[in-house]
């Protein structure tokens, strides 16, 4: 897999990792660590898959355009529910972040390794391969995206133990058993933080007939959404558009609501680790006892949520340091330690 030609080009050229969210990307550059965390948002004119300003309309650029557009401009998102649903500007989003931190010889491309939701068919593998290596890779690895988490947050997977990771993400969360390597039980469901947003923005419509954006709905999950009561509660106001006046309005919202209004997509969640944990063998489920299991991704943030888990479950569960960033310090490790890590990669000779 990792050829001697690979190695030589390799002296020449900056290797990347990316983390390819439905939300949000991160970039990984070997010996330098995550360089850059954008948006996975592209700004189009509609009708079109030509990006604005000259390609450069992505990321920040082009997330700041969401729901602000005039008629002739749209801001979407190319990724949905963790996999490619629109394989032109999933391309673009690719060649940004390649252009934007690879600045090494001229003709000499980079390898790049990107993580991959465990449950996508050999199809959409092959679509996030020949995207990157028309936006201009040299070489493109795929890596399972608990693989790349539980490397990430500095778990021994090649060791004969149990190691539990629960990585939730924009569009979908990944749970798994990992052991000698390589994902022995898994669940990869499309119930993450775009779900728990769009129950905020339901629970606003069918309580105050407001209507209020993704943005609106990701900051009020992020400033006093929980999976678990808290000993002080706390309230946030909130801006919209009344659906029976059509009028501007705001109203206050309270963290128990949003607990209430979320209990669904994160009981979803929960549910997803109960039929991992059925799939798992009894000596690994024994090593889980004490090992317990890890929180990544941004939806491992919300409040109460490794303590909801611990109840549900009665397993330990703790939150990784650094739990956005797992994904793509994973990659990373993977290509500054290829040769050792090479059987947890997949690259297009393996889908031929």
């Amino acid at each position: 897999m990792v050829t001697l030609i690979d190695r030589f080009f390799g002296i020449f050229s900056e290797d990347i990792g990316i983390d390819l969210g439905t939300c949000n990307s991160l970039v990984y550059v070997k010996g330098q660590g995550i360089v850059l965390s954008e948006p996975s948002v592209v700004a189009v004119r509609k009708g079109t898959n030509k990006v604005l300003l000259n390609g450069q309309a992505v990321g920040n650029a082009a997330k700041e355009m969401l729901g602000k557009t005039p008629g002739n401009i749209v801001a979407v998102r190319p990724m949905k529910d963790g996999v490619i649903a629109d394989f032109d500007l999933t391309e673009a989003i690719i060649k940004y972040f390649i252009n934007k931190v690879h600045k090494r010889a001229w003709g000499i491309h980079p390898r790049v390794a990107i993580s991959h939701p465990s449950g996508i068919t050999a199809v959409e593998k092959r679509a996030v391969i020949n995207s990157a290596e028309r936006a201009g890779a040299r070489r493109v690895y795929l890596v399972p995206e608990p693989i790349a988490a539980s490397i990430g947050v500095g778990m021994q997977i090649q060791e004969p133990i149990a190691n539990m990771i629960i990585d939730i993400g924009g569009g979908t969360t990944e749970v798994a058993v990992i052991s000698l390597g390589g994902i022995v039980a898994s669940r990869s469901i499309r119930v993450a933080g775009d779900e728990i947003d769009q129950a905020i923005i339901q629970h606003m419509k069918d309580t105050y007939n407001l209507l209020i954006g993704e943005q609106t709905s990701e900051r009020i999950k992020i400033q006093i959404g929980s999976a678990y009561a808290a000993e002080k509660e706390m309230t946030m106001e909130v801006k919209g558009r009344d659906l029976v006046t059509a009028m501007p309005r705001k109203v206050m919202i309270t963290s128990e609501e949003v607990r209430e209004a979320i209990r669904e997509p994160v009981y979803d969640i929960v549910k997803a680790i109960k039929e991992t944990l059925e799939k798992t063998p009894p000596e690994l489920s024994a090593d889980l006892v004490d090992q317990g299991m890890t929180l990544a991704g941004g939806g491992a943030l919300l409040r109460g949520l490794a303590k909801m888990i611990t109840k549900e479950i009665d397993i330990p569960v703790k939150v990784a340091e650094e739990p956005l960033t797992a994904v793509a310090k994973g990659t990373g490790v993977i290509l500054e330690n290829l040769d050792k890590l090479k059987d947890t990669l997949e690259c297009g000779e393996d889908l031929n």
